[in-house]
């Protein structure tokens, strides 16, 4: 349950199956969170703008405007660009998943799913959304990886590593948003400006040998195939190291 002091999180479910809206709105409303509820992706667009949702679970296969493009329309617009989005269809394909994942969804469900399973994975990403910003000359750590901005430093289990200026710039836009996937295409635009010389290749190369400066911190920058990468949360580290 979330805390009885804090205003209740809203999430907005997007499905036109009736079934499904009910199920996911009892068990996300247990939970404590406050969920609105639409059948079409146009109502979910100017739901989305009038009310600010702290999340959305969305379907894909929807009348009138798609999934797809209702998650590309709320990454697009500023005031909804922040929003946390779930995607949760019948569409299991990988290339289905890695394409929600490219458009700025931060986390994939398929159907048939557990309802606990998507109360916990609501629960991840509106902690993510919530972690504060990573301000100039604050430092931010995962796993034994650790960076001060203000001394241009990073360490790895108290060992210093020394990273170019591009290197340093990819790592920290990873750490400042551990847990969510950053595309080839939006690290180019964030840390390489998207110059018309620098190709996608680039950020392979450039992660490549930024895992092999931090060594046993690497295994924290995880790899989306298809999409990017991420570096991942402690919940996804802990869960890798028990399927080992």
């Amino acid at each position: 349950m979330l805390a009885d002091t804090a205003p209740p999180q809203r999430v907005l479910v997007v499905d036109d199956e009736p079934d499904i809206t009910g199920l996911v709105s009892y068990h996300l409303a247990k939970a404590g969170y406050r969920v609105m509820t639409v059948a079409d992706g146009r109502e979910a667009l100017q739901l989305a703008r009038e009310q600010r949702p702290d999340l959305v679970v969305l379907d894909l296969m929807l009348p009138v405007v798609s999934g797809y493009d209702v998650l590309a329309e709320l990454r697009r617009r500023e005031e909804t660009r922040d929003v946390g989005v779930i995607l949760l269809t019948a569409r299991k394909e990988e290339a289905d998943r890695i394409k929600g994942l490219s458009l700025g969804a931060d986390d994939y469900l398929a159907k048939p799913f557990s309802p606990q399973e998507l109360v916990l994975r609501v629960g991840a990403v509106l902690r993510r959304l919530a972690a504060p910003p990573v301000a100039a000359g604050a430092v931010v750590s995962g796993g034994p990886v650790r960076l001060d901005a203000a001394t241009h430093r990073v360490t790895v289990a108290h060992r210093d590593i020394e990273l170019t200026t591009t290197e340093f710039k990819l790592l920290r836009l990873l750490m400042e948003r551990a847990g969510r996937v950053q595309s080839r295409t939006g690290l180019l635009q964030a840390v390489w400006h998207a110059q018309p010389d620098i190709q996608t290749r680039t950020v392979d190369m450039h992660v490549q040998r930024l895992r092999s400066k931090l060594g046993a911190g690497g295994e924290w920058i995880e790899t989306v195939r298809g999409v990017g990468y991420r570096f991942r949360s402690g919940e996804t580290v802990e869960r890798s190291r028990r399927r080992r």
